[in-house]
């Protein structure tokens, strides 16, 4: 790690870089017509008033079970909560589906399979990075159910590939992961206490497969990350009751909110996860390691 005098030397550098901008670009990945890369598709929305040449920091989100990219982008409540925050949004498709079958996804434990989805979303971000100008090291991964499920399987084989996660309603599905190789990640999750669909203790699926338990996973990371086994903090917030390890190793830090409702994305969540992401920006910048 550099010394502090270093990192003085050097952060306005690195600003620089990672301001300087390149060509003017236009979307081309949008609702309507999505982008290919080998294993799939994804649509991209950016902000409204995007020069086209300034990088973009971005939003990954995994739509849930049975919908699509394009829905993403389509729901204006939540394009907008991240394009109005000067976020680009990246909204992968799911498999194609098989007869008789939704749209899905093949994370770890799903009933789906025949795509890896850790190559899939690498190409992703390839092929974004190509297309638009990013700030990859200030890319935030979410989804929805399903979606949430993917989240959390980045953030376990993925997880020095992203800045942060924010699932909602979903996370592993049985057998839970022996291990995380992404290392200790920073991942807020979001789970309503009367979800029926993904409750938190998980359900069977069928006679094979079987949705995972959160506070399971949560301390699986809690252990891998060494945070301690009592949350620094619990707090109430908008109605939802949260609380938050930050004694982790670094890179580490776990925030679990739960709220009354159901299987659902609160409105104003993306803000709120937003907020947090963004929260801990000035140190992040600080850790990247070519300054050593």
């Amino acid at each position: 790690m550099a010394s502090p005098a270093r990192l003085r030397m050097v952060l306005p550098v690195l600003a620089l870089l990672l301001a300087v901008p390149g060509p003017a670009v236009a979307i081309d990945c949008d609702e309507t017509a999505p982008c290919a890369v080998a294993a799939g598709t994804y649509h991209l929305a950016a902000p409204a008033d995007w020069d086209g040449t300034t990088p973009l920091p971005a939003v990954l989100f995994f739509h849930g079970y049975g919908s699509s990219g394009a829905a993403v982008v389509g729901i204006a409540s939540l394009r907008d909560s991240v394009t109005n925050r000067g976020y680009l949004l990246i909204a992968p498709n799911g498999r194609d589906p098989e007869p008789g079958r939704q749209r899905s996804w093949a994370h770890q434990g799903s009933p789906a399979s025949g795509r890896d989805e850790n190559a899939f979303i690498a190409e992703v971000m390839t092929d974004v990075a190509g297309r638009v100008p990013l700030r990859r090291d200030r890319v935030l991964v979410s989804g929805f159910s399903q979606g949430g499920s993917m989240a959390w399987h980045v953030a376990c084989f993925m997880g020095g590939d992203f800045a942060a996660f924010a699932p909602v309603a979903g996370a592993f599905w049985r057998p839970h992961p022996e291990a995380c190789t992404g290392g200790p990640v920073r991942l807020l999750h979001l789970h309503g206490l009367a979800d029926t669909v993904v409750p938190l203790e998980g359900r069977p699926i069928g006679d094979r497969w079987h949705q995972g338990d959160v506070f399971e996973a949560l301390a699986q990371l809690r252990a891998e990350a060494g945070c301690g086994s009592q949350p620094d903090r619990i707090f109430i917030e908008d109605g939802r009751r949260c609380r938050t390890w930050t004694s982790c190793a670094p890179g580490g830090e776990l925030e679990l909110c739960l709220h009354d409702g159901g299987h659902e994305l609160s409105g104003g969540w993306l803000d709120r996860a937003l907020d947090w992401f963004e929260a801990d920006e000035d140190i992040n910048i600080e850790l990247i390691p070519i300054f050593d």
